[in-house]
């Protein structure tokens, strides 16, 4: 039987949004562009206030985070801890997020703004200086926070609530299992087509500077469509491949070689190129992005007529591109973040990518133009409305070009596939609803997919017309990123209170009544053996006793006990709700080797000590049970069902009790 884990509510609209809007697009690329373009122009020029004011609340709604006491809170259970390394975690995101286009733009941006009559005949100075600034503006905080919102919701509800990582689940605290009907697919359908629309106008670009700089490299002799059909089905192949061996292999191991050949290309380029001009505008070019922060971030060019043209063709136009690539981006950081928690991930996100992308511009762009000044004459000037091949032009300035120009070539190459690869996972899994697993046709219907519609589009012209689409997308999905907030704020403050709830007063504090016995616990030896017993005896003894009483009153408790490792629990069973269980289980321990040296400490071991630990169904900080007494440990265990009782009886706690997140995941 033909098996499938696509689902047809999400994936039957997709393609059909997506097959015609790609025909239109080939057929009619002229008309198709016209149209899209005045929708375009119209929201860039009366609705640019919008863009300015969703991204400026995105940067203060995580900077908030990262300084509040959400901060702490971790993508996962509170026990959880990263599946990737630091370094692995940071290259797979960076390769996603930006790759392709800082070698697009790392020379072409900054000589752009550099030659533009924007802001009219200035000294060169000040035109070096803006270039860089607004180039930092650009691909700094701004463009992260984007990534980073999106990133951050999915991770949390996904990690933390157990629900799909999918765009639906961050609408729950508002929608609650109404994410799982229409208004889910709706949200997952807007999701595929602009990933697939972002991806593929992407990969088109990227292929044409691939070609350029093969031709320049006198490898193929032209641009022709032929060179490029073999240039998409070796990358997209290669793509499919590495998408195969998922996250933990193909794309980890590309990403870690990739960022690893862009820091020698930068070194490179640092070193051979104006080294101390380099060091010495980087650092005024930092600071003044510092001192010019709230204005950029605020600025609307509203009183400068003369430089809106420019304002929405660069500044409102990232805005929405990197609005309309949040989704793949934030699924894909999502994915690879779980354990981190929100302050670590906000902080790396938002700075470490950002601090790369001012180094990149500045060595490759202020480079560029120190050469066009002092060695060009105005050569690379004059070829800044070439993107495509003005990063090729560049090199020929040092020495070494043609092996630059090849390194340069492999980068975009294994960017180009990283970027597909981590594309064709996001889509599947939007498509799936997340699915633990799919039958590979799907890997590789979706990159042929890509592969396709690409070469259609680039071939009949029509890439500026999706181009166009995926930019208008933007907006809507903008306001969608608002609602983001407010949901996860609800649900952070839920969190919060949750854990940090403590007993009712009807509780009573540990008696000292039996402090002697206790004394004597406290210096006693704590090896494996005596924990075991006291978890055999002891806590057996309590929560036999428990579950007969519990029993007496029409609550059927059981006991899990197991013996290597030692651990027992007793779990009340609900329907509706998250079981009740309270377990205990023997724990190692490390001593200091000043305190085994210790002679005042009686009976310490040199390999170290155990405990009983007590843990929770909710994976709340656990704690030492040693020095209860069987009633003692039957008191501590009512604590915590009366604290369970209080909670269940709560609506607000819903997202935290309820205990269908297996319908969630159907």
């Amino acid at each position: 039987m033909f098996k499938t884990t696509l689902r047809k509510g999400i994936f039957v609209p997709s393609m059909i949004f997506i097959v015609l809007v790609s025909v239109v697009s080939v057929m009619y690329p002229v008309i198709a562009d016209r149209i899209l373009n005045v929708i375009k122009n119209f929201i860039f020029v009366n609705l640019n206030w919008v863009y300015v004011w969703a991204v400026t609340l995105f940067v203060v709604f995580l900077v908030y985070l990262l300084f509040s006491k959400y901060g702490k809170i971790r993508l996962g259970d509170n026990d959880s801890r990263p599946e990737h390394s630091f370094f692995s975690w940071i290259a797979m995101l960076f390769s996603a997020g930006m790759g392709i286009g800082l070698m697009y733009f790392g020379v072409a941006e900054p000589m752009q703004h550099y030659t533009s009559e924007a802001f009219g005949l200035t000294h060169y100075v000040n035109k070096a200086k803006n270039a860089q600034l607004y180039t930092f503006f650009h691909w700094g905080i701004h463009a992260w926070a984007i990534y980073g919102l999106v990133g951050l919701s999915l991770s949390y509800f996904a990690y933390r609530f157990k629900l799909p990582l999918s765009l639906r689940s961050c609408f729950y605290p508002l929608l609650k299992n109404k994410t799982n009907g229409v208004w889910g697919n709706v949200i997952d359908v807007f999701a595929l087509c602009s990933t697939f629309f972002g991806i593929t106008t992407t990969l088109g670009f990227g292929v044409v500077q691939i070609n350029s700089g093969l031709q320049i490299l006198n490898i193929v002799p032209d641009t022709n469509f032929m060179y490029q059909i073999m240039i998409v089905g070796i990358l997209v192949g290669l793509a499919i491949l590495s998408a195969l061996t998922g996250v933990d292999k193909g794309i980890k191991i590309l990403s870690n070689i990739n960022v690893t050949l862009v820091v020698c290309l930068l070194l490179f380029v640092l070193f051979f190129g104006p080294t101390v001009f380099l060091i010495g505008s980087f650092t005024e070019g930092l600071g003044n992005y510092i001192n010019n922060f709230f204005n950029l971030t605020f600025g609307t060019h509203v009183y400068d007529k003369e430089s809106l043209p420019w304002f929405y063709d660069w500044t409102i136009l990232y805005w929405a591109w990197w609005i309309s690539w949040s989704p793949y981006v934030g699924l894909f950081i999502a994915k690879i973040s779980k354990g981190r928690t929100i302050r670590e991930f906000i902080l790396a996100v938002l700075v470490i990518p950002s601090l790369f992308n001012f180094i990149w511009m500045t060595v490759f762009g202020n480079s560029a133009i120190w050469f066009d000044l002092n060695v060009g004459r105005g050569a690379l000037s004059g070829v800044a409305g070439d993107p495509d091949a003005l990063m090729f032009r560049f090199l020929e300035y040092l020495p070494f070009n043609e092996i630059a120009s090849l390194a340069t070539i492999l980068i975009v190459i294994i960017f180009f596939v990283t970027s597909a690869d981590s594309g064709i996972f996001v889509m599947n899994n939007i498509a799936t609803k997340n699915a633990l697993k799919s039958p590979k046709w799907q890997t590789i219907l979706w990159g042929t997919l890509l592969a396709v519609l690409s070469l259609l589009l680039l071939n009949a012209g029509g890439l500026k017309a999706l181009q166009s689409m995926t930019l208008i997308t933007a907006l809507p999905f903008s306001l969608i990123m608002i609602l983001f907030m407010v949901s996860l704020l609800k649900a952070l403050t839920i969190d919060q209170a949750y854990y940090d709830r403590k007993f009712t007063k009807t509780t009573t504090p540990w008696s000292g009544n039996l402090w002697k016995d206790r004394l004597k616990r406290i210096v006693a030896t704590k090896d494996k053996a005596s924990i075991d017993q006291f978890i055999n005896t002891v806590v057996k003894e309590a929560f036999t006793e428990l579950q007969a009483e519990f029993a007496e009153n029409g609550i059927i408790a059981s006991i899990n006990h197991q013996n290597e490792p030692t651990k027992i629990e007793i779990v009340i069973k609900y329907d509706l709700i998250n079981n009740f269980v309270y377990g205990v289980e023997t724990t190692a321990k490390k001593i200091a080797k000043y305190l085994i040296e210790e002679g005042n400490q009686p009976e310490v071991l040199e390999k170290g000590t155990f405990f009983p630990k007590a843990y929770f169904g909710d994976t709340r900080e656990s704690y030492d049970i040693q020095y209860f007494t069987k009633n003692e440990l039957i008191s501590d265990v009512l604590k915590h069902y009366d604290r369970f009782l209080e909670i269940v009886a709560e609506e607000k706690n819903e997202m935290f009790i309820s205990s269908d997140s297996h319908d969630r995941n159907d």
